[in-house]
Parts: C-alpha cells; sequence; structure tokens
C-alpha cells in the first residue's frame, strides 16, 4: 500500500465513573413527568443577552441529582485496570467501541495488603416526577449490585430500576422520598437550533453539583451505532460524572441527556453530546409502564446506495438501502429478502437511507405484516414481512455494514471491523478475520500500514475493533512499551512488535 490516510485521532469518552474521586454512597432518581406536572419553575422570563442564569438554576438545581452505583466485584479484573483511569462502559463501547476498568476503591489501611473492594459509578440523573421518578443513563446504571441517590438537599436514597434501554443509554429509577419531590418538565428538542443557549447540569468529578452553560453546535450528530443516532452538540463543559443530568433551555426545560463527550484526552474540550428529549420522553414512558422497550427486527446488514451503486442497478435515484447480508432464519430470509435487494419503502413511505430504514423498522409492531418496497432485477416489487421482537444481544435493529473508523490506545492508527465495503476497497477475502487499518499516524511509517489486517494480539485471535482494544489495553495497562500483533499483509502473515505512542 503506497496511499496511507493520516487523521487525528479522538476519543469518545464516557461522562459516569469515579474520575478522580470516589463518591462514597450518593445515587439518583429518573424518569419523567409532563410539563403540567412539573413544579412550577418556569415563572421566571427568558433569558436574554446578558442577564444571568441565576433564577433558572437556582429554580431546576433541586431537580437534579448524583447517581452512584456499587459494581459486583466480578464485573472487573484489577490486573485489567490502569491505576487513576477514568473508567468507560457500555455506552463508550457501543458509540466507539472502547471501554476500560471501573477505578477501586484503596486498601483500607496503610501497611496492610491491600484488598479489592467493590468498584463505583457516578453519575448524574435528574427527576421527571414529583412521585420519585428520575431518568439517567443506561451506562450509569448497568451491572449495578445497588443503586443509591443523592438528592440536591442532601439525602440519601436507596433506588430501584424501573427499566433501561441500552441501545439509546437510557434508564429511569424510582426513589420513595415520603414527599413529593421538584421534577423537571420535558422541553421540545425538536425547535432546537443550532447557536441555541443551553445549560448543563450534573456532577462532575463527584465535586457537586455544577452548572456549565453553552450554546447548541450542531443538531443531529450521527456517531454511527444505529438508528437512534441523532444527537445534539454542545459546547458546555461535559465531564466524567455528568452523564445522565438534564440540558436545559433558557426557560428551564430538558431538552436533552448529557451522555458523552469527543475528546483527545478524556476531558471536556467543547464537543459533548445530549439524547435529544424528543427520543427520550417516548423511551422514558415505554419503560415506565413496561420496564423494556420492544423493538421491530429485520435481521438483515445493510449499506448506502451510492451514485456508482444506484447506476450499476439501473436505479435512478441514490436512495434506500442496500442488503448486504440476509441473516438466516429471521423475518427478512423467511419473507425471500435477498443480498442485493434494495428496500426503497415500508408500508408505502419512502426511506432516504441505512439509517431511516433502521429506525422506521425498530419503531413497527411485530404482531402484524409490514409491506416493503423493493428494487430487485432492474425492477421494483412489494414483499410482506412479519418483523420479530429485536433480541437482546442485537445492538441495533438492522446492523450497519459502515461503522465509524475508530482509534485504538497507543497504536497511532485507525481501525475498523471489515465490512463488506470494506474487504470490496482492501481486497479483503471473506475468509479472512480481523480487524482492518484504515488510516495511519505521523511516526508509524515502517509499521502498521493501511489495508494490514490485525488478526491477533499476541497469541488471542481478534475478529472485532472492541476485541482489539481490549487486548491492546491489557497490554498497553501493564507497562509494556510495545505490543505484538499478528497482521496479515499482501497475503502473508506476520507477528509485529508495534511500539507504544508517547502520549
Amino acid at each position: 500500500m503506497t496511499s496511507r490516510a493520516r487523521k487525528n485521532t479522538f476519543r469518545a469518552a464516557l461522562l459516569s465513573g469515579a474520575a478522580l474521586a470516589i463518591v462514597t454512597g450518593s445515587v439518583l432518581p429518573s424518569i419523567g413527568a409532563t410539563q403540567t406536572e412539573a413544579v412550577n419553575i418556569h415563572a421566571a422570563t427568558r433569558i436574554h443577552d446578558g442577564e444571568s442564569y441565576a433564577d433558572i438554576v437556582s429554580a431546576t438545581r433541586p431537580s437534579v441529582v448524583t447517581v452512584t452505583t456499587r459494581m459486583a466485584q466480578a464485573q472487573v479484573s484489577s490486573a485489567d485496570m490502569p491505576r487513576g483511569a477514568a473508567p468507560f462502559d457500555e455506552f463508550f463501547r457501543h458509540f466507539f467501541e472502547q471501554n476500560g476498568p471501573m477505578q477501586m476503591q484503596p486498601g483500607p489501611e496503610q501497611g496492610r495488603m491491600p484488598q479489592a473492594q467493590a468498584p463505583r459509578a457516578l453519575g448524574s440523573g435528574f427527576i421527571v416526577d414529583p412521585n420519585g421518578l428520575i431518568v439517567t443513563n443506561n451506562h450509569v446504571v448497568e451491572n449495578a449490585e445497588s443503586i443509591r441517590v443523592t438528592l440536591d438537599d442532601g439525602r440519601e436514597l436507596d433506588a430501584t430500576l424501573v427499566g433501561r434501554d441500552p441501545k439509546t443509554d437510557i434508564a429511569v429509577l424510582r426513589v420513595d422520598a415520603g414527599n413529593p419531590l421538584p421534577a423537571l418538565g420535558w422541553g421540545d428538542s425538536e425547535g432546537v437550533l443550532a447557536g441555541d443557549k443551553i445549560l448543563a447540569i450534573g456532577n462532575p468529578f463527584g465535586i457537586g453539583t455544577t452548572v456549565t452553560a453553552g450554546i447548541v453546535s450542531a443538531l443531529g450528530r450521527d456517531l454511527h451505532n444505529g438508528p437512534y443516532d441523532d444527537f445534539l452538540q454542545i459546547d458546555a463543559a461535559l465531564n466524567h460524572g455528568n452523564s445522565g443530568g438534564p440540558l436545559l433551555d433558557t426557560s428551564g426545560y430538558v431538552i436533552g441527556i448529557n451522555a458523552a463527550i469527543f475528546s483527545p484526552n478524556d476531558g471536556s474540550v467543547g464537543v459533548g453530546f445530549a439524547i435529544p428529549s424528543g427520543l427520550a420522553q417516548k423511551i422514558v414512558a415505554e419503560l415506565v409502564e413496561q420496564g423494556h422497550i420492544e423493538r421491530g427486527y429485520l435481521g438483515v446488514q445493510i449499506q448506502n446506495v451510492t451514485s456508482d451503486i444506484a447506476a450499476a442497478l439501473g436505479i435512478d435515484d441514490a436512495q434506500g438501502a442496500l442488503l448486504a447480508a440476509v441473516e438466516p432464519d429471521t423475518p427478512a430470509a423467511k419473507a425471500g429478502l435477498q443480498a442485493g435487494d434494495v428496500i426503497q419503502r415500508v408500508n408505502g413511505e419512502a426511506v432516504d437511507g441505512p439509517k431511516a430504514l433502521s429506525s422506521v423498522i425498530a419503531d413497527l409492531p411485530t404482531d402484524q405484516p409490514q409491506t416493503l418496497g423493493v428494487w430487485r432485477n432492474g425492477k421494483s416489487m412489494d414483499i410482506d414481512v412479519t418483523l420479530a421482537a429485536m433480541p437482546e444481544d442485537t445492538a441495533t435493529a438492522i446492523p450497519h455494514a459502515d461503522r465509524l473508523d475508530a482509534s485504538v490506545r497507543g497504536l497511532g492508527v485507525t481501525v475498523n471491523d471489515l465490512t463488506p465495503d470494506l474487504r470490496a476497497r482492501y481486497g479483503v477475502d471473506d475468509s479472512q478475520s480481523g480487524v482492518v487499518v484504515t488510516g495511519t499516524a505521523d511516526g508509524f511509517e515502517g509499521q502498521l500500514l493501511q489495508g494490514d489486517i490485525i488478526t491477533a494480539v499476541g497469541t488471542t485471535p481478534v475478529s472485532s475493533v472492541a476485541e482489539l482494544r481490549t487486548e491492546v489495553e491489557k497490554v498497553h495497562d501493564s507497562g509494556h512499551g510495545a505490543v505484538l500483533l499478528r497482521v496479515a499483509r499482501d497475503g502473508a502473515d506476520t507477528f509485529m512488535a508495534v511500539r507504544f505512542a508517547q502520549s
């Protein structure tokens, strides 16, 4: 390979966890009230240029809580844990396929052999119903043995999990405070514009409730994880511990749930992401009603219809979703869908591309037939399909064939799973497994090259970015200056010692 793509690689960081501080027994609640149920915090006039945010902060802060979870000791191996590292969790894996361990509490006394205790994660949340419903992120409470919520008045309450949805990273908790709690009302994220002022409230690093201000810097950000990627991007400072806290408009209504940052150093650099309230409110309502989310499942891998693909298939417009693969024994297979089909309509409504199709399919019921408009062999046809409920271990309603290039700690490259498109681009045989190098950084010219296939770390095979990152992290955190990789290049397999980049 003579061409080498060079790009700055950034790491997306989770905002929950005991980063820089270990919290002791404080937690928070979840899920939401309607605007009429919310405490009357919106009597203040809308903020204008030059005015203080103090009135809104004073009115909304009592509705924001801190969530502390105790994780099972078996969930985390001390051998995998870098000292002083900020934790990364499921949300990080879903969106950027990188995770790391939770921070452990120190040993009990100096001079005695320290014993690892159950790790704890820290996050934020907000009350949405006076009866004690609280909304937070799924990654704040996932795998928790116990959950505690700390209210703004200092009371600490045990919380129960009402329901959670890993695919949208939303969870709902309930606490019994013995009295009505101040609740926030849902705002209209559909009416938000880039440039609108916003406030973010949470408990970064466990230092206490903190308010940051900024603007909505972009709308509809797609992090290439699935059909629900429609994030609000904000420039207000978010840090570890902000996960699950509310994003407020200047009238004090919740327009988003703070969830992640995009950063080269795990700290806030002014690029944060929030789950829009339009999606969150529906998920919360369903979790409260039935404790889980049921989604339609088709069972295919899909990719974009490019202009070249459209021309090759005889399609006038580059729209719809091309089926890269049909999984066996799924609704798609049973309905007769085939690889190479292009789904252009669902129940008569046009779909622009893979993301739109995924979202539509996920929202359809599973107990009645749906009609798909399909382009096959130069003509249109309708195919009826009855969807199944999405399996618990399925990351998205319809897995995407194309994924976001990702970085790997210390390797100085970007990598990606071997999708059909990337196999075709780099001439990789279908029988080859591993992770493809899609870009290299300065200083790595003689080592990994674009198009290399990483098949193992040491003697441990890897077949996905997530597996590669997990194994490389283990080596990096053990203090070794290099990692041994098995690499397939130009039809030959070889072992290569790649020195870690200096951070």
